[in-house]
């Protein structure tokens, strides 16, 4: 049988440097955990630093996001999916951002990122996701397919309006206008 997680707490929220450190560094003590795991794209060294100016012992996993919160987020769903997600308790404002954190989920639009959530899905990632092997040179790919399409956008000659066509009509009307 595959393992399952049991979702004990959720400490997320919008802190202060220090005051994140010092509920992370609790909820490590108190869940015996094995690591605090951070996403430090934004952070880079200040979140390992942070940590350890409050607990120079703790022990400490840095991630980088690669790749958007929904692809991310898509192997932890599938977990739940198989029944071996759980929550130990109810935990009102990380679930209602797991029903709403769909795969069209725009946050410029609702305003928010969801931000409990993402914590969920690195901590689920480190435990349950097993790395597929190679994983690597998918997402160089991935990103060399991504920058050439960037480049072929950018390389699109623009429309040149057919003569006798309704555009090429307007050009010259706006042409003899401007004159």
């Amino acid at each position: 049988m595959r393992a399952a997680t049991n979702v004990l707490a959720d400490c997320s929220g919008r802190y202060q440097p220090a005051e994140w450190a010092k509920t992370a560094i609790a909820a490590y003590h108190t869940h015996e955990a094995d690591a605090v795991v951070a996403e430090v794209n934004a952070g880079g060294d200040m979140v390992q630093a942070t940590l350890r100016m409050i607990d120079r012992n703790i022990s400490f996993k840095a991630v980088h996001a690669s790749r958007g919160k929904v692809v991310r987020a898509q192997p932890v769903a599938q977990i739940y999916e198989e029944g071996r997600g759980h929550h130990v308790g109810s935990f009102a404002k990380l679930e209602d951002q797991m029903a709403e954190f769909t795969i069209d989920f725009d946050r410029v639009a609702l305003g928010y990122s969801p931000d409990r959530v993402d914590a969920l899905v690195w901590a689920f990632t480190d435990l349950l996701v097993e790395p597929m092997k190679g994983e690597g040179i998918f997402e160089l790919y991935r990103q060399q397919a991504k920058k050439a399409e960037a480049q072929r956008e950018q390389a699109k000659p623009a429309p040149v309006p057919q003569p006798g066509s309704v555009e090429w009509f307007n050009m010259i009307n706006s042409r003899n206008t401007e004159t």
